[in-house]
């Protein structure tokens, strides 16, 4: 449970696009006009849960090799995502938004994200709690990924405003998104080799 806790909150937490938008929306708009955005980017990561969850029990039932290359190509991904945070450029002034984003934008955004189901297809892979039944264990996974998340989630809009000024700074934004990808390759290889 612990090792799942740490991994969730690395991968899920981690500055990929739906907490660095939190973020910039708790900043801009405030906590209280963030929050159907928070909700949606919640919606949106259980969906992808759910997807990933029973695809993969079924293929990992049917296939119990098929694991450790799921897990191979996981780890790849999330090393390449990571490798995205560390070299990406500070993000742009969020003052210059429209609208407060809605909780339609959040949920597309997990949606669509690859990090969202490359993040549960490496914890489902490596990190799934030792359960007798199948559906228990990846009902359990999820449930406690996505209790990790709204905390995570939840940090990063209130630690937001803060956030984004201190990532409007090329210099320390270099060294924060170095710290956090750094996080996110030893979250992966402690799953896959501890």
């Amino acid at each position: 449970m612990t090792s799942l806790v740490i991994t969730a909150a690395l991968v899920l937490g981690s500055p990929g696009p739906a907490p660095v938008a939190l973020a910039a929306s708790s900043a801009t708009f405030g906590l209280q006009r963030a929050l159907p955005f928070y909700f949606g980017i919640m919606t949106g990561l259980a969906l992808a849960a759910l997807a990933s969850a029973a695809g993969l029990g079924a293929l990992f039932h049917h296939f119990p090799n098929l694991r450790r290359v799921l897990e191979v190509v996981a780890a790849l991904y999330i090393v390449y995502l990571a490798y995205g945070i560390a070299t990406a450029s500070p993000p742009s002034d969020p003052s210059n938004a429209g609208g407060a984003p809605r909780f339609r934008d959040g949920m597309l955004l997990n949606v669509i994200n690859p990090k969202s189901y490359a993040a549960f297809l490496a914890i489902f892979s490596q990190s799934i709690l030792p359960l007798a039944s199948t559906l228990w264990a990846y009902g359990l996974t999820a449930a406690t990924c996505l209790a990790v998340a709204a905390s995570t989630n939840m940090f990063w809009m209130a630690s937001g405003q803060l956030l984004t000024s201190w990532l409007r700074r090329p210099g320390a934004a270099r060294v924060i998104r170095g710290l956090l990808a750094t996080a996110m390759v030893a979250a992966v290889l402690w799953a896959m080799f501890g």
